[in-house]
C-alpha cells in the first residue's frame, strides 16, 4: 500500500443513488400556446431619412454628428474629437 493510499484511508466510492422523482397522479392540462401575430416591420433607409433639427451644427453632440451625417452619405468617426467631426462635415457640405 502506499503512502498516498493510506493518507486518503483507501475507502471505494459509495455507488450513486438514482434520485426519486415525483410522478403527478393526474395528467397536467394541455395548454394552448398564445397565436402567432406576425408584426409589420418598416425599414427605413438612409436615403429617406431627414434629419430636421433647430440645433446647430456647431452644438451638435458627437452622437447627433454621425447620424446628420449618415443622412448626407458621409460616416464619420466618432473616435475622432467632436471639432474635428464637425470640420469633416462642414467640408462636405461645401464640397456637395
Amino acid at each position: 500500500m502506499s503512502m498516498f493510499s493510506k493518507m486518503i484511508g483507501n475507502v471505494p466510492a459509495a455507488p450513486a443513488q438514482p434520485t426519486p422523482v415525483a410522478v403527478p397522479s393526474e395528467p397536467a392540462e394541455a395548454i394552448a400556446p398564445d397565436p402567432i401575430v406576425a408584426e409589420e416591420v418598416v425599414e427605413e433607409s438612409v436615403e429617406t431619412l431627414s434629419y430636421e433639427s433647430d440645433v446647430s451644427i456647431d452644438e451638435m453632440s458627437k452622437d447627433e454628428l454621425e447620424e446628420y451625417g449618415r443622412t448626407l452619405g458621409i460616416e464619420l468617426d466618432k473616435r475622432h474629437s467632436r471639432r474635428k467631426m464637425v470640420k469633416e462635415l462642414k467640408e462636405h457640405l461645401t464640397n456637395s
